[in-house]
């Protein structure tokens, strides 16, 4: 009879090998397995990587203009807890170096003659409208197996992503680009998702944080007496609102071609149309009124539903939004909470929804003399551009 220990340690090798050739196996037939594993892998290099910013800010080996980026990162993160009433956490506490440009490309895709996310799915997280991609050419190779299959796809490339609160996500070298106000619209914007997230709602949970980001970068340069970054910041709001509305036409323009029930060839004609005159908006109009960003530069990327569907994500009942901050008397603090208020008292309607008819039924806004802040909800905020 063989000794027990003995039998264990082969039983152990045997699991193990068995493990191994699983896992290859698993690796070999699925590419949401290699997908996942690559995504684990680059992930646990940004956190491996992490140093506390104010360790690097007292060391002296850290380049004077990197130590004013950091130091404006945690002004920030105090000015949003402490003026803001956003729950901070641990957000952007630390720092990670992953070099410089992109850091993952992030695609979205859509049916060509509908508008309607197309979702991919994973254990745990459930069904993402985007996949974000650290091998560009996996990312190319999806995009062309999608344009196969006849969808409109769009790929862009971002500077950061989210961990969907697994982790405490630190900044990372790509969002520091050299300018101060997308630096604190950024670190306001994902600090507001700790404070509030409405699950299932991508486009308001982002929109909302836009509108947070954009309203509180400006208030945060104008209590530091910038007043130029302030009205910039401001402007870059402004934009966003422009921007909103010109893609809310276009929206509906596709929404009522789609619905008609033309034959395809037909669908195709109207719908290039479409395109070519919105390229003409950007290009003209828009170019005129927009006061920091590029219209001509936006008309220079593939405008089709996917990209419509990505840019919608973050532009969404922006002016219930701005309606709220007006009513509150131009106070960001006052606004988050009167928001979270509406959200939480109208569950039965959309987040938007509810906001408009408070809107609506509200000439001032009734906001609690408490300066607690609305109940954190689970954060979660990737974000092309700026989530």
């Amino acid at each position: 009879m063989e000794p027990p220990l003995r039998s264990t340690r082969r039983i152990l090798v045997r699991g193990l090998i068995l493990s191994v050739l699983a896992l290859a196996v698993l690796l070999a037939v699925s590419a949401e397995a290699r997908f996942v594993l690559r995504a684990g892998y680059e992930e646990a290099g940004i956190l491996l990587k992490r140093r506390p910013l104010e360790e690097l800010i007292a060391d002296p080996a850290t380049p004077p203009e990197r130590r004013a980026q950091f130091e404006l990162v945690l002004a920030t993160r105090a000015f949003a807890a402490e003026r803001l009433g956003l729950e901070a956490g641990n957000t952007y506490t630390t720092f990670s170096d992953v070099g410089t440009g992109k850091l993952l490309e992030v695609l979205s895709a859509s049916p060509r003659y509908r508008l309607a996310a197309y979702r991919w799915r994973y254990p745990v997280v459930g069904a993402i409208p985007y996949k974000g991609f650290f091998d560009e050419e996996a990312a190319r190779a999806e995009q062309r197996r999608l344009d196969r299959l006849g969808y409109d796809t769009y790929l862009r490339p971002s500077g950061a992503f989210s961990t969907l609160g697994w982790f405490d996500d630190p900044l990372l070298s790509t969002a520091l680009d050299g300018d101060p106000a997308e630096l604190v619209v950024t670190v306001i914007h994902e600090i507001a998702h700790n404070t509030l997230w409405v699950p299932g709602d991508a486009r308001f949970n982002e929109s909302y944080a836009n509108f947070v980001g954009f309203r509180g970068a400006e208030t945060f340069f104008a209590s530091r007496g910038d007043h130029a970054t302030a009205v910039r910041c401001a402007a870059m709001w402004r934009d966003e609102k422009r921007l909103a509305a010109f893609y809310v036409r276009l929206e509906r323009s596709l929404k009522a071609l789609y619905e008609s029930r033309l034959p395809d060839h037909a669908l195709e004609t109207r719908r290039e149309a479409l395109f070519a005159r919105a390229r003409a908006t950007l290009t003209g109009r828009l170019d005129r009124e927009l006061e920091v960003y590029s219209g001509s530069r936006l008309a220079r990327r593939p405008l089709n539903n996917a990209r419509l569907i990505s840019n919608r994500i973050y532009m969404s009942g922006l002016e219930e939004l701005d309606q709220v901050y007006a009513l509150a008397g131009e106070d960001v603090r006052a606004s988050v909470r009167q928001i979270a208020l509406s959200v939480r008292k109208h569950p039965s309607l959309s987040p938007t929804q509810a906001l408009a008819l408070m809107v609506r039924s509200s000439g001032a806004l009734a906001v609690p003399a408490s300066t607690g802040t609305p109940q954190p909800a689970m954060p979660m905020a990737p974000a092309p551009g700026a989530g």
